[in-house]
C-alpha cells in the first residue's frame, strides 16, 4: 500500500530536472504508478521518488526502459534476478570496453611522436586488435 502522496507531477519533474511528459510516459509504460486524486491528477510519494531515481540511474547506465521496468515491477524474484544478471553482464562488457579505451587514451598521452601510430607505447596498447600474422 502506498504511503500518503505528497508531490505533484510538476514538483517531481522539477526536483529531478525532467519534463512532466517524461513522467507521464514512464507512467504509461508501467514504470511508475502514482496515486490519482481528484481530476485524475498524479500525486507521488517517497516510493515513487525512489523509482524515479532508480529509472534515472538505469538510463544513465544505458539500460532500456523495458528492462528497468522489468526490474522494478516484476514480483517474481527469480525472473527479476534473471533480468538483473543479464543487465549486469551487459554492463560488465561495456565497462571492459570503456576501460580499454581509457587505457589507450592515457597511453597515448605519454607519446611524443607526431604520428601517434608510430609510438611504441601506443602500438603495444593496440597490438591485441591487430590480430595474428601482422608484421
Amino acid at each position: 500500500m502506498k504511503s500518503s502522496a505528497t508531490m505533484s507531477i510538476g514538483e517531481v519533474a522539477g526536483h529531478f530536472g525532467l519534463a512532466t511528459h517524461v513522467l507521464r510516459h514512464w507512467d504509461s509504460m508501467g514504470l511508475l504508478s502514482p496515486v490519482r486524486v481528484t481530476g485524475g491528477r498524479r500525486r507521488y510519494d517517497s516510493s515513487d521518488l525512489h523509482r524515479v531515481a532508480a529509472i534515472l540511474v538505469g538510463k544513465e547506465a544505458g539500460l532500456a526502459l523495458n528492462d528497468i521496468r522489468d526490474m522494478l515491477t516484476t514480483t517474481d524474484i527469480e525472473k527479476r534476478r534473471e533480468t538483473q544478471r543479464r543487465q549486469r553482464d551487459v554492463l560488465v562488457r561495456r565497462m571492459a570496453k570503456t576501460q580499454a579505451a581509457l587505457t589507450l587514451i592515457e597511453g597515448g598521452l605519454t607519446c611524443d611522436y607526431e604520428d601517434i601510430t608510430e609510438c611504441p607505447t601506443f602500438q603495444s596498447l593496440v597490438s591485441d586488435r591487430m590480430g595474428p600474422h601482422v608484421p
